[in-house]
């Protein structure tokens, strides 16, 4: 009984003496049929990682500026005290729900779809009441949550969101040139003296952002009096 119990150690020893090189190679396989792999994964990862990189990339460079023409006009008359419309403020006011209902340029038909209103203060709702006519007889919504003490926040809304074709504005006369330029118009050319005049009412501005969101066209035209 001794003799077998040496024996059979003898034996187990020696199956595992040949068992420690099998098991190596087999880890030694594993390890190799990885590192086949590795290319396929590599490659795998790589255009995972492009293709995610690439719609990023597109989406952060859309400008939705792009294609697209803004209308700037100054907020209606005002009254000599009080932050509301004068009774001609008011009549304009009423005249653009047609004149704008659609826009004409040269013969060519230009529909408003989104409309913009500088924001109310303390001092003056006058944008807001200049649009709101236009915005009832369209029915679209009027935008009014921008400052026009703050320009560069509306430019920068419109290059990054989404919006209509053709953007009517609304806005301060004293705050109309730093907009352009935000819109990296030419205010200087548009405006006399890079100003809009104190007792003008009827102008309007007319950009034209090429397919790149870049001002390709601009141009100062006056609403015919009286206004239709």
């Amino acid at each position: 009984m001794r003799v077998f119990l040496e024996e059979s150690c003898v034996q187990a020893s020696i199956t595992r003496r040949a068992l420690v090189p099998l098991l190596a190679l087999c880890q030694a396989e594993a390890v190799m049929r990885f590192l086949r792999t590795l290319p396929n994964l590599c490659f795998v990862l790589c255009v995972s990682l492009a293709a995610s990189c690439g719609a990023f990339a597109a989406q952060a460079q859309e400008n939705h500026l792009a294609n697209t023409t803004v209308l700037i006009i100054r907020h209606a008359e005002k009254p000599d005290n009080g932050p509301v419309l004068s009774p001609a403020g008011v009549a304009r006011a009423q005249s653009y729900a047609h004149y704008f209902h659609p826009f004409a340029i040269d013969g060519k038909r230009l529909q408003p779809d989104t409309l913009i209103a500088g924001a109310d203060s303390a001092d003056s709702v006058r944008p807001r009441l200049t649009l709101e006519p236009l915005s009832r007889a369209t029915r679209i919504a009027l935008d009014t949550r921008f400052a026009t003490n703050a320009p560069d926040e509306l430019v920068h809304a419109l290059i990054n969101e989404a919006h209509g074709n053709c953007i009517l504005i609304a806005w301060r006369h004293k705050k109309i040139a730093p907009l352009l330029k935000d819109f990296g118009a030419d205010s200087a050319t548009l405006l006399p003296a890079d100003t809009w005049p104190d007792d003008v009412y009827d102008w309007v501005i007319v950009l034209h952002f090429d397919a790149a969101g870049h001002v390709d066209q601009q141009r100062r035209i006056a609403e015919p009096n009286p206004l239709p």
